[in-house]
């Protein structure tokens, strides 16, 4: 294939699109956060408090409700992929990427418990093939689904800061290999896991010294019994619990889809109503529940004693429900709110006997996101870039497997019917979708 001369210049292509594809991604990324900055820090100091009071999420939400609603219904492509059905890759049209910028736009700085690594994924595809249009390649459909891919990937790794995620992220979204891969896959996760053991230590057990690509740094402690264990049994639970939130997202998305306007409102409403209460019983952030959870998150690794076990036990509860509804109505991604709950559980569990907090939040989050995702090798991978810690990479990949297989056990939810809109008086045809 590498000798053929068309896929020769389609990679020529993908390399130079990636450019473009980049930079727009980038600025992008710096329009939500500086909107995000604005209505949730700048705007409450400006008017005399030093946080947001507790009703100031439901505002924002009353206008996110209200623009994605119309977004979704007028604009063609729906706003993007509804977020309770997962990531997708490709399929995003030209036409199609004024509404998923808008819809992005209109949820994530108003507080949606959403990421944009979905608008970015829709995004970096459009360009791809936008930028192919414009300089008149040949449009075929193996050239449409590598653009797209290619296009989406460099979107992609400027949200994660990592060309490695973006590629391994794809492939599994793509279902790259089909069923097989996860076939093969999840055996040999396990077993890497297992394995790994062996050379990071174990409870007394030091470890085999390999020393070949070590570096220099200090050696991060060993892992103990009680973090395998605890860890094991966290992905579990967690399993279940993210499971059930998703298929509370799928059923939010079936109202919604029965009556796009109304329900599209009431769902944008409750979250925001999640995080006022939130505020009002633990006296914190709003925006601990609103948001997407990636700077909280940070913040929470960071210093994760500086939250009682009431606001923890708060903030998981209620950004799951917030989670749920912003799923089933509102655009965004479903990676970085499952990040940051799994994070939370970890750190509400930390100080279960032998738990440290470093592989008690690695687990979390992995467990959390396989569970979302369904992608335990990209879920894998991005955890192990984010904690940074070799010594947590033995129960970052036991908790993804252990978590995947748990929820592909379980009943799934229902199915997300296509979105009815009805006719209007001047019968114009329905808009098409991405």
């Amino acid at each position: 294939m590498l000798r053929q001369p068309a896929y020769l210049r389609a990679l020529v292509f993908c390399g130079l699109i990636g450019i473009p594809v980049s930079l727009v991604a980038f600025w992008f990324l710096v329009l939500l956060h500086e909107l995000e900055h604005l209505l949730w820090v700048d705007w409450p100091q400006h008017l005399g408090w030093t946080q947001p009071p507790w009703w100031w999420p439901l505002a924002p939400a009353l206008v996110s409700g209200l623009l994605v609603a119309q977004i979704v219904v007028r604009f063609p492509g729906r706003g993007g992929h509804i977020p309770a059905a997962g990531l997708h890759a490709g399929g995003t049209s030209k036409a199609a990427l004024p509404g998923v910028v808008l819809a992005a736009l209109a949820s994530l700085p108003l507080g949606a418990v959403l990421g944009p690594e979905a608008p970015l994924i829709a995004l970096g595809g459009g360009l791809a093939l936008l930028f192919r249009d414009l300089v008149r390649a040949p449009a075929t459909k193996a050239s449409t689904a590598l653009l797209g891919a290619a296009g989406a990937a460099a979107a992609i790794s400027a949200i994660f800061g990592s060309p490695l995620v973006a590629a391994v992220l794809l492939m599994e979204v793509a279902g790259v290999g089909g069923p097989q891969l996860f076939a093969v896959m999840l055996p040999a996760l396990l077993s890497s896991g297992v394995g790994a053991i062996v050379f990071t230590g174990f409870g007394h057990w030091t470890g085999l010294q390999t020393g070949s690509l070590r570096i220099g740094l200090p050696a991060p402690p060993t892992l103990d019994t009680g973090d395998v264990v605890w860890s094991l049994l966290m992905a579990l639970v967690i399993g279940v619990g993210v499971h059930w939130v998703i298929v509370g997202g799928r059923s939010a998305a079936r109202s919604v889809a029965a009556h796009p306007l109304r329900n599209t409102l009431m769902c944008a409403l409750a979250a925001g109503g999640c995080a006022a209460l939130y505020t009002g019983i633990t006296g914190r952030s709003p925006s601990e529940v609103a948001l997407s959870g990636q700077n909280t998150l940070s913040q929470l690794a960071s210093h994760p004693h500086a939250w009682s076990v009431g606001s923890l036990v708060a903030v998981v509860l209620l950004k799951s429900v917030a989670y749920a509804l912003c799923l089933g109505s509102l655009r965004g991604g479903p990676v970085f709110p499952a990040l940051f709950l799994g994070g939370a559980v970890g750190a509400l569990l930390a100080p279960l006997p032998g738990f440290g907090v470093a592989p008690a939040m690695a687990a979390g989050m992995a467990a959390a996101s396989a569970a979302a995702l369904r992608l335990p090798v990209s879920c894998v991978v991005l955890v192990v870039l984010l904690v940074g810690n070799s010594a947590t990479v033995p129960v970052v990949v036991l908790a993804a497997v252990v978590s995947f297989v748990t929820v592909e056990l379980l009943p799934q939810g229902p199915d997300i019917p296509p979105l009815r809109v009805t006719a209007r008086r001047d019968s114009r045809p329905a808009l098409p979708e991405a």
